[in-house]
């Protein structure tokens, strides 16, 4: 404010003006310097790249990417359109590549526009809608950019009053009542086609038999993992278009080696390794999930090659030791990069089911289970079993259906996204493994 006692010297020397205007005068000036300063401000702020929506008819998450820090107000609908929901982004402006589209679940459509200073989201809505909760994510969790969250809950949901819509931690939002079991998918989830190639889909429930895992107040793991892997082959058989496998079937033991192999042997398009956290902290809480690490990528390619005619287990042709290796390190890197694909899929449709996400969801590993170097491959920790509110969110079905509903919903959108099927090594082109 370096400029105040200039712009006073200079005032007060126009011929015959008083005290009182002179004072009214330099605070017109002040306030039109401030507005102009604050509109420059707006104008450097964030850019939305896009809109995204997660989650169904009951609770939606919609997600808005943007470069950089913004404030946001809701503005809901007025009694007269209760169909409609602004979202006032300040200092923030669409991208050129923003467009109207169709949005999921509570939200029909949506628009992005520009105001002074700030950017509009309109969401029509397909009924009567509240905010529970509404927060910024700064970058991180292998995200490069802020993500504007809005958490809404339809008005005619049963269960507990919403809370306020004020921001909240994001890192471990209360679990919310479950819908009850949703007779078809949601008609904007992406469907594998009926009529084209039948996926497979391994699931690896974790642990099992002298092997029960962690351990939480009232459930064992290898009991929570089995459920959950028999709810989510029992989604993606409803849905249509997969073969399922299960690695086990009942509370048996199960070898980590041997569980690649049966994903391997079945030629999976995809194995999904689901288990429960367990930490020394009892509020930890929050679902993650993991891919295969470089080391473990490297201990992987070990394993591949230490016998002589490993080429053959490859399917490769075994003419040429280094064209082999070449193919081999062309497979597994096609592989980390599905895996990596699958794992952003998996993550959104969870994330925006509305469970409860550690606050570094994305990570790797060199576990045992990823390690088959032409079988795209996650594991998912569903939440801590040694969180009394994780442990009785995966042993309840109906929350526990919730989220497989929402794995399997991840599972349609990363084939319906994939396009063309990926050629690898010891693969017809064109085709399933």
């Amino acid at each position: 404010m370096g400029f105040v006692r200039p712009l006073y010297d200079r005032v007060s020397a126009v011929p015959g003006l008083k005290a009182r205007a002179l004072a009214a005068l330099i605070a017109l000036v002040l306030i039109a310097l401030l507005l102009t300063a604050g509109q420059g401000l707006a104008s450097g702020g964030g850019e939305i790249m896009r809109v995204r929506f997660g989650g169904d008819a009951t609770h939606t998450r919609v997600v808005i990417d943007l470069t950089g820090r913004v404030e946001g107000q809701v503005i809901e609908g007025d009694r007269a359109r209760p169909s409609r929901m602004t979202l006032a982004l300040v200092g923030a402006r669409p991208s050129r590549d923003v467009a109207p589209g169709p949005g999921r679940g509570l939200v029909r459509s949506y628009d992005v526009d520009a105001v002074a200073g700030a950017a509009r989201v309109r969401l029509e809505l397909n009924g009567p809608a509240e905010v529970e909760r509404r927060f910024l994510l700064p970058p991180g969790d292998g995200v490069a950019h802020f993500r504007y969250v809005i958490d809404l809950r339809s008005a005619h949901a049963s269960g507990s009053a919403p809370r306020s819509a004020s921001a909240q931690t994001p890192a471990e939002p209360r679990p919310q009542a479950a819908p009850p079991p949703a007779s078809r998918a949601p008609a904007t989830a992406p469907q594998p086609a009926r009529n084209s190639l039948v996926r497979t889909i391994v699931i690896d429930a974790g642990h099992g038999g002298r092997d029960p895992g962690a351990q939480g107040v009232s459930a064992r793991e290898s009991a929570i993992t089995l459920a959950a892997a028999l709810d989510l082959k029992r989604e993606l058989e409803r849905r249509g278009g997969y073969r399922v496998v299960l690695t086990r079937e009942s509370d048996v033991y199960v070898g980590l080696e041997q569980r690649v192999r049966i994903a391997r042997q079945a030629s999976a398009d995809l194995f999904i390794s689901l288990h429960a956290d367990a930490g020394s902290d009892p509020t930890t809480r929050g679902a993650s999930v993991y891919t295969l690490s470089e080391q473990g990528a490297q201990r992987a390619v070990r394993q591949v090659t230490n016998r002589e005619d490993w080429f053959r287990d490859m399917r490769l042709p075994g003419r040429d030791p280094s064209v082999d290796r070449i193919l081999l390190d062309l497979t597994q890197r096609a592989t980390q990069n599905r895996s990596a694909i699958f794992a952003r899929s998996l993550l959104s449709e969870v994330e925006g089911s509305g469970h409860p996400m550690l606050r570094r969801s994305h990570r790797d590993a060199g576990f045992a289970v990823l390690l088959a170097p032409d079988v795209p491959a996650v594991l998912l920790e569903m939440g801590f079993i040694t969180n009394v509110d994780d442990e009785r969110l995966l042993s309840d079905p109906r929350q526990r259906q919730r989220l497989m509903r929402a794995v399997a919903a991840s599972i349609d959108r990363y084939f319906a996204d994939s396009g063309t099927d990926m050629m690898i090594a010891g693969s017809p082109a064109g085709g399933s493994r």
